[in-house]
């Protein structure tokens, strides 16, 4: 059955972040009302199936390691309508938030699974290795900088379905680990979640439709 999850705050912070760091580098293509637009693979062994995906920013605050948004699902099989949901997002700037999720059932090998699939974090991973060893002395100061990265991981984790019930057929009980593109804006990420097909891939594209949005220090929702 899908899983219904309802959290009005902010994900709590992943323990182990080097406080010393900067935030992100600032980047126009990630901002509140940009629009992507692409699929997300959902294929299993017994049949391929691409749904076709729609995002929006509706809000972020790279200070604070920070975004929300809606992610619309246009062709999913068991909905009568496009599905809705509302997710929020953590940015690993090893500040707010690390590459370890330490939540939603992943483990530090399901963490490295997922980010070495990322062939722009290949040039990372020596450094990440030595980081996560460091992480059992509590990081001895080696934490990575990413705030001249020309990419940056994320963390999406759906919230709720804001325009169906719990019945619409899909689960929102994972989540995905997402690489964003400053350079061209697009996104690539996978989603985790025990109970569904492996690294279902996401795949989006920036679009050109118009922005709107908010930027705030703090965020709730009714």
């Amino acid at each position: 059955m899908p899983v219904r999850v309802v959290d009005s705050s902010a994900p709590s912070q992943v323990s182990g972040a080097n406080p010393s760091h900067t935030s992100p580098p600032a980047c126009t293509l990630l901002s509140v009302g940009q629009a992507f637009s692409g699929t997300q693979n959902v294929s299993s062994l017994q049949k391929d199936e691409a749904w076709r995906v729609n995002v929006r920013i509706q809000g972020c605050d790279l200070d604070h390691g920070y975004l929300c948004g809606t992610m619309e699902a246009l062709n999913v099989p068991m909905a009568d309508t496009p599905v809705v949901t509302f997710w929020e997002g953590e940015i690993v700037d090893m500040k707010n938030y690390t590459f370890f999720t330490g939540k939603w059932e992943a483990t530090s090998e399901v963490d490295t699974r997922h980010w070495t699939k990322f062939p722009s974090f290949s040039p990372l991973l020596v450094s990440y290795v030595t980081w996560a060893q460091s992480q059992v002395e509590v990081d001895g100061g080696r934490s990575l900088d990413l705030s001249n990265y020309p990419y940056i991981f994320m963390r999406w984790k759906e919230q709720y379905f804001v325009n169906v019930g719990t019945d619409c057929g899909l689960t929102i009980a994972g989540f995905y680990y997402v690489c964003f593109s400053c350079s061209d804006g697009s996104i690539n990420g996978f989603y985790y979640d025990p109970n569904s097909s492996p690294f279902q891939k996401l795949e989006l594209k920036i679009t050109n439709e118009g922005r709107s949005g908010f930027s705030f220090s703090s965020y709730e929702l009714q």
